[in-house]
């Protein structure tokens, strides 16, 4: 067994299989309904999460894991290992990030390694099997986490909001533009930028928006080397599907995945919104 652990929280959504064969251990966030909170992927699956969003007339809250639960965790995992890597989403859409940390400061015995993706969902997740495949080559952590800073630079994910009313109800748009977007259809495409989520540009239809992400990903993968691509769909597997097997084709060296915005993520997207991630090839 590696003598370095790797952890990263729900919201990297890593399909359960994956995460397995990598031996990554997960750390739920929160999604809560009134009065009830939730462990997404724990306590609530993302099926039963978007089916209790049709039934609920307020949108849920999130919140970050607790530090106790960290601490739990990595004085399960400092049992068997020497170190431990946490990778979190972007610290600046959580407090999830800082929450690992105040955790590892606490901890004796175990050297503990806090790394801010600056991103969420499975592009996230690429960093952590990245991780995990490089400490069961018996990598040290210091060249784990190097690597990891120079993957960050090379990775990318945008995303296409179909309803702009979860956007507005999370206060991430105000009235008038939620007005103006839903008069004229328009679908903004969101990406990451210096931590946050923010718009990348206003496009007319989400025929037009998924085009134009599409042509994104062409812009970075052009050069048909091998790289790692991720569809990511809330509550529309058959379309992720379709648009995944349309990758395949065009770009026979990458490898596609498909994942889903779960609870946490999906609270402020919303049902019918898809995305796409990528690492960008080196050179």
């Amino acid at each position: 067994m590696s003598k370095i652990a790797v952890i990263t929280d729900s919201t990297s959504y890593i399909p359960t299989e994956i995460r397995e064969e990598h031996n990554i251990t997960m750390i739920p966030l929160n999604v809560i309904f009134g009065e009830e909170a939730y462990k997404e992927e724990w306590e609530i699956t993302t099926d039963q999460f978007y089916e209790e969003m049709k039934e609920k007339e307020t949108l849920p809250k999130t919140s970050q894991p607790a530090v106790g639960l960290f601490e739990e965790i990595y004085e399960k995992l400092a049992q068997d290992h020497d170190e431990i890597i946490v990778v979190t989403l972007s610290s600046g859409i959580s407090g999830t990030y800082q929450t690992a940390v105040s955790a590892a400061n606490i901890m004796e015995g175990v050297e503990i390694h806090v790394f801010d993706s600056e991103i969420s969902c499975m592009p996230q997740g690429f960093f952590a099997i990245e991780a995990s495949k490089m400490a069961k080559e018996e990598k040290s952590s210091r060249e784990i986490l190097e690597h990891l800073h120079h993957m960050r630079d090379r990775t990318q994910a945008y995303f296409m909001a179909d309803d702009l009313s979860h956007l507005h109800r999370g206060g991430r748009l105000n009235g008038a533009q939620l007005f103006v977007g839903s008069l004229l259809q328009i679908k903004p495409v969101l990406h990451f930028e210096n931590k946050v989520i923010v718009p990348f540009e206003k496009v007319r239809t989400a025929k037009k928006a998924l085009a134009r992400i599409e042509s994104l990903l062409d812009e970075d993968a052009g050069s048909g080397k091998e790289m790692d691509i991720v569809v990511i769909h809330a509550n529309r597997p058959d379309k992720a599907e379709e648009i995944a097997e349309k990758l395949r084709g065009t770009y026979p060296n990458a490898t596609v995945y498909v994942s889903y915005f779960g609870p946490v993520i999906g609270t402020h997207l919303g049902e019918g919104s898809l995305g796409i991630g990528w690492v960008r090839p080196e050179g």
